[in-house]
């Protein structure tokens, strides 16, 4: 095991790899969207308090989910690239920055849309809308300290920094809902005991979540070996694997 990270750390083996893994993982992706979008537009019931406006959360939902999951891996990567000095855990850090503000704007979007038939007001300084919202301000932090410092080794390290610091806010959002009285909704899926959602919205739901996710690792792979390409462009095995010299 501690072998195939090793190998995975190395440039080379990284490109190659991931080059073999993206078709299927973007043909699964597709697949698992387009039955993510229909089950639960088509298919799943309309709520009786909710309506069809409740749909909304087959994208805000897995959204939010992954704009803490993705925090987490660029701090994890960010850290490893700090302790170990690894040129690949930096890069996937600093590239997981952009997808991961994406995430959370369409996030806090689509629970303003959601939020206005349902509270009355599209925005309100809820404990977890508020932390959500800080959550994009670090991402934005992270994307803007590393684009300052020219030197993208640098960058990346002082950008994991921030980005360390920031994970204190993850478990904020979190739990804000039972830490505070909140007017967001509390747990469904992840409460312990059976999930307060019905199975026909439950599955499609996760449907959604598990393609957001091969979704991220799609775009993650995409721009990793972009910026693998870019930095590396001087060594052999670029002028081999692009050129076949």
């Amino acid at each position: 095991m501690w072998t195939f990270f090793h190998r995975l750390a190395s440039p080379p083996y990284f490109y190659g790899l991931s080059g073999r893994l993206l078709p299927w993982l973007a043909w699964l992706t597709a697949g698992l969207l387009a039955g993510g979008i229909f089950s639960g537009l088509v298919l799943a019931p309309t709520d009786y308090q909710q309506g069809d406006s409740y749909r909304i959360i087959f994208i805000h939902v897995p959204s939010a989910w992954m704009s803490l999951f993705i925090y987490v891996v660029m701090a994890a990567s960010g850290v490893i690239g700090l302790i170990w000095r690894i040129k690949l855990a930096e890069i996937v850090s600093t590239v997981s920055a952009p997808i991961g503000a994406w995430f959370t704007f369409i996030a806090l979007l689509t629970g303003s849309l959601w939020g206005k038939p349902m509270w009355g007001t599209y925005w309100v300084w809820d404990a977890r809308l508020t932390s959500e919202l800080v959550l994009l301000f670090l991402y934005l932090g992270v994307i803007a300290l590393y684009t300052a410092i020219e030197d993208p080794r640098k960058g990346a390290r002082a950008s994991a920094i921030l980005a360390l610091v920031g994970v204190i806010n993850i478990p904020i959002i979190h739990f804000s809902v039972e830490w505070w009285n909140t007017l967001h909704q509390g747990a469904t899926v992840s409460r312990i005991g059976a999930p307060a959602i019905d199975i026909s919205m439950l599955i499609p739901l996760l449907t959604m979540a598990l393609a957001f996710k091969l979704y991220y690792v799609c775009l993650l792979l995409l721009r990793t070996r972009s910026v693998v390409l870019q930095r590396e462009r001087n060594s052999a095995w670029v002028r081999e694997e692009l050129l076949g010299t």
